[in-house]
């Protein structure tokens, strides 16, 4: 896709540079059973039955207030549907159409009863589809920042935008996108403490590339801890786990002693808060035969004393 094009440049512009007017003063015209698809600013706009439109899957939002719907729905019942949806012909379904901008108020007049919503058909192509999502969602603030982050990923992977690119379209910095993006490395759980609103981006900020990342968000909602001091509150957690691995207790230098005098060998005991690992040197083949026979005999090397044992017990049983 060409960057001079005039109609990706209308999409960093926002929607009303899209459409060509201010959408919520657009009169409603009569219902077109078959309209035309149009790509040019200025989009006219013309009624379509919801029952011929659907939500489109490069939408980045998956959230939708239940009560901010009831309330939109009872404006709708009492108004009607003032600002129009953007909608183009579903590349998949022909004779439907797929919803672009304005699946909110699709729901509402569901709920609120109404058949025909007013509407602009264009025809956005995938790309300038997810962005136009995007544009709309940012504006009114309406995407998580997972949500909002999972969008940029998709015009990256996808699309083949760079992140200046992806920040040229939506509005925004470089660096918002970048940091942005980088709350996808987040642990799921602490994705979906995110989309439901239980923690800010400022207090999980601090916790990414942290393997304990889920485990200190919860506590963080759990102790209702602010932007500041979960950031202090991660800080710390980190330069502890950091000394756990270096210092040893007096128990954990204790038990390696006992081991070694059991085994004869240099053993070694790392534990990292959740669990560890033992660890058994050797300097020759010949210490490494002799440790895997000690593991597989129960941790013994059978001496002459058991061998006459068995021999006796064998004899007996004879």
């Amino acid at each position: 896709m060409n960057p001079s094009d005039p109609k990706r440049k209308n999409l960093g512009r926002g929607l009303n540079a899209l459409f060509g007017e201010d959408a919520d003063a657009a009169p409603a015209v009569a219902p077109a059973t078959a309209p035309a698809p149009i790509a040019t600013p200025g989009l006219p706009v013309t009624r379509l039955p919801l029952d011929l439109m659907s939500p489109s899957p490069l939408q980045p939002r998956r959230h939708f207030d239940e009560t901010a719907l009831n309330e939109l729905s009872a404006s709708i019942a009492e108004k009607g549907v003032l600002q129009p949806l953007l909608v183009r012909i579903d590349p998949t379904q022909p004779g439907r159409y797929e919803i672009i901008a304005g699946e909110r108020r699709w729901r509402a007049s569901q709920r609120a009863k109404i058949h025909e919503v007013p509407v602009h058909v264009t025809t956005l192509n995938d790309a300038e589809v997810l962005e136009v999502a995007l544009i709309e969602n940012l504006q009114r603030q309406d995407l998580t920042a997972v949500e909002e982050a999972r969008g940029y990923k998709r015009l990256v992977d996808e699309f083949g935008h760079t992140q200046e690119r992806v920040a040229e379209v939506v509005g925004k910095s470089r660096a918002h996108v970048a940091n942005t993006l980088r709350l996808l490395t987040l642990p799921c759980g602490v994705q979906d403490l995110l989309d439901a609103g239980q923690v800010t981006v400022g207090q999980v900020r601090p916790l990414i590339g942290m393997s304990d990342a889920e485990s200190i968000a919860k506590l963080i909602v759990k102790r209702g801890m602010s932007a500041r001091q979960a950031e202090k509150f991660a800080k710390g957690f980190g330069r502890k786990r950091r000394l756990a691995l270096v210092a040893k207790d007096t128990d954990t230098v204790a038990l390696e002693q006992s081991l070694e005098q059991t085994t004869g060998y240099k053993v070694s005991i790392s534990f990292d808060g959740k669990g560890g690992q033992v660890g058994i040197a050797y300097t020759s083949l010949e210490q490494l035969d002799d440790i895997v026979r000690r593991l597989s005999n129960g941790g013994r090397i059978k001496s002459a004393v058991d061998a006459d044992d068995e021999t006796g017990d064998l004899q007996q049983a004879s």
